[in-house]
């Protein structure tokens, strides 16, 4: 197949002109407008309207139906969303006929919806139904409505451009029949043609298994991934507002990170564990397995290829390429005087992590002391604690917050790397509590205080990427990545 499938993140969706001009239009020809698949996320806040806010956890629909902590609040912030949903229509259509055919799709998803809940919140009112079971069905009912927003309009604009888009709906929206994901997926693109057809498909797909359940936010990607996997796409982009960079050129300064041009899948794994959206570690699986090569691309700079990862690529220079981590993050330490050559400590303080949802970025181990390295609530941390004590009754949990700077790169079997980077961190009154390296040298961990994430960023990039990059030409370094 020569087909791509691309995915279009919030952010770069909902900034529609730059999107227009320099991804699905561009300056293509009617010949190669096609073969391309499109899969689109929601407009960006619209899922923080329709579940909770990523970041501050402020409630959305969604968080304010399970709570019903006021009966009628969730009705109140769906109505919000249907207006904030129609306004971005106005923002994309103006006073162009399709604005009204958009607001149309909204009000009846959106009325569908507020029907739905009403009538199971009286069905729950009755004591043989529970709340609770169906709330999961909530959520993924309410997180397809960002998606099909978005695509529906995405489509629409494309024909006003006599570009011969289809809107490819995975939501299920009235649909009575269940099917997994590939059955799903298989079904929806039945009679598409890419040669003269654009699909553009909603990032969220009704299944059996039950996307946001799995992947939380992270499905489209999931999304988008399997697509490229069952139509055999010869390669997967991601269009995002920044290039796959060197650093957040926020934090080290845009003149001093490198874009990294070529890695592979290794990289972008450790850059998933260690929270970096570059791509969702399921949909990055998929891809890999399926031997399709992913291209993170720069919506603000079309001209530029981008990053591409590869399975098979390891460059003949060693080098850092990237330097990220967790800025965040406890230390959940279990020490027992009597651990040592006594089994089962370990297994029972990951049951207890794993039991109370606890997400471990890594783990280190000494003759009695065990220390996982994890993202998670304090209270969740607590009950951990409680269940291992219980276990081990002469067990001492402790947890500390803490950060993790992360050097990442396909070929890290540089000359001195741990040295360089303790002394760096050293000389710059960084305080180092740790620091982890295997093997397989894809990256190098170190463990610092969480005031000192930002300082240890900068400190680490400027011994490892900028001093390595030194004395080069932008053509050496370019060929390097």
């Amino acid at each position: 197949m020569t087909h791509t499938v691309e995915k279009i993140g919030g952010t770069s969706i909902a900034n529609t002109d730059v999107i227009l001009d320099n991804v699905l239009v561009a300056d293509r020809t009617p010949e190669n407008m096609y073969d391309r698949i499109i899969v689109v996320s929601a407009y960006a806040g619209m899922t923080n309207m329709l579940l909770e806010h990523k970041k501050s956890g402020k409630p959305g629909v969604y968080s304010l139906f399970a709570s019903a902590e006021n009966k009628w609040e969730w009705s109140e912030a769906l109505t919000e969303l249907s207006k904030a949903m129609r306004e971005k229509n106005a923002e994309v259509f103006g006073d162009h006929p399709d604005c009204k055919v958009a607001d149309n799709f909204v009000l009846e998803r959106v009325e569908g919806v507020r029907n739905c809940l009403i009538d199971l919140h009286r069905l729950c009112s009755y004591g043989q139904f529970r709340l609770d079971e169906h709330l999961m069905t909530v959520r993924e009912m309410l997180a397809a409505l960002g998606e099909a927003h978005s695509a529906h309009n995405t489509a629409l604009l494309l024909r006003q451009r006599d570009i011969n888009s289809v809107f490819v709906d995975l939501t299920g929206w009235r649909d009575e029949e269940k099917m997994t994901l590939d059955e799903r997926i298989e079904t929806s693109f039945r009679g598409v043609d890419f040669s003269k057809e654009l699909p553009i498909v909603t990032g969220y797909a009704s299944c059996l298994e039950g996307m946001v359940k799995l992947y939380d936010r992270g499905y489209t990607e999931v999304t988008f991934s399997r697509i490229g996997a069952l139509t055999q796409a010869s390669e997967a982009i991601i269009h995002k507002e920044f290039h796959l960079s060197s650093a957040d050129p926020k934090l080290v300064g845009d003149d001093k990170v490198r874009k990294i041009g070529k890695t592979n899948y290794d990289v972008a794994d450790q850059l998933s564990n260690m929270g970096m959206e570059a791509v969702h570690p399921k949909a990055a699986k998929g891809l890999r397995q399926a031997g399709i090569p992913l291209r993170v691309k720069n919506t603000f700079d079309p001209t530029d290829a981008g990053t591409i990862i590869l399975e098979d690529f390891m460059p003949d220079d060693p080098r850092a390429e990237i330097v990220t981590g967790i800025p965040s993050l406890y230390a959940f330490e279990l020490y027992e005087q009597d651990m040592v050559g006594v089994k089962g400590y370990d297994a029972e303080a990951l049951k207890a992590l794993t039991r109370h949802n606890v997400w471990i970025v890594t783990k280190c181990s000494n003759a009695n002391t065990i220390t996982h390295y994890v993202s998670a609530p304090r209270k969740s941390l607590k009950r951990a604690a409680a269940d291992i004590e219980a276990v081990f009754e002469n067990a001492e949990v402790s947890m500390r917050k803490v950060a993790i700077v992360s050097v990442i790169g396909a070929n890290l079997n540089l000359d001195g790397l741990t040295a360089r980077a303790t002394t760096a961190l050293f000389e710059n009154n960084v305080r180092l509590l740790g620091l982890h390296q295997l093997t397989r040298n894809t990256d190098l961990q170190a463990i610092v205080a969480e005031e000192d994430y930002d300082e240890a960023v900068k400190v680490l990039h400027k011994a490892l990427v900028e001093d390595h990059d030194e004395g080069k030409t932008e053509s050496e370094i370019s060929a390097a990545a």
